[in-house]
């Protein structure tokens, strides 16, 4: 009988020693998750602040941007009559045609206006720009039949 209850007592034990092993690693484990998961809430709500400040600050780059080149024809290092100017905004930005206001235009240039701190020119700028160098412009008209 004392063997039994032995027995038994050292089970109960066991039962209880891995139970409550169980139940504090458990704690533990879930602890951590909850600091874990609370310091990767933090990093990810200040990563979204920065991307968002910095979304702002794009956008804002990127509208000064625009109304610099539809001012430009005003800002005093624009060295053409700004009622020659003709704004077109993309791929290019203006086209001038220094001597129109007095009836007699001499000739036509194209604008490309850049402002903020990347002042390159963009892939398709580029061989705009490279067309017309290389004498790849031409005028044509388009004439539609006169109706009555």
């Amino acid at each position: 009988m004392e063997t039994t209850l032995l027995i038994i007592v050292i089970l109960v034990t066991a039962v209880f020693l891995v139970l409550l092993a169980y139940f504090i690693t458990r704690w533990r484990f879930e602890n951590k998750f909850r600091q874990w998961r609370e310091s990767e809430l933090k990093l990810w709500q200040m990563e979204k602040e920065r991307a968002q400040r910095e979304a702002v600050a794009q956008s804002r780059a990127v509208l000064g941007g625009k109304f610099t080149e539809q001012l430009a024809p005003y800002l005093p290092e624009f060295k053409y009559d700004p009622t020659e100017a003709r704004f077109i905004g993309s791929p290019i930005d203006l086209i001038v045609f220094p001597g129109l206001a007095s009836g007699d235009p001499q000739e036509i240039v194209i604008i490309e206006v850049k402002s903020g701190k990347s002042r390159q020119l963009t892939p398709q700028e580029r061989k705009i720009r490279q067309l017309i160098e290389d004498g790849m412009v031409r005028w044509e008209l388009i004439e539609k039949p006169y109706q009555e």
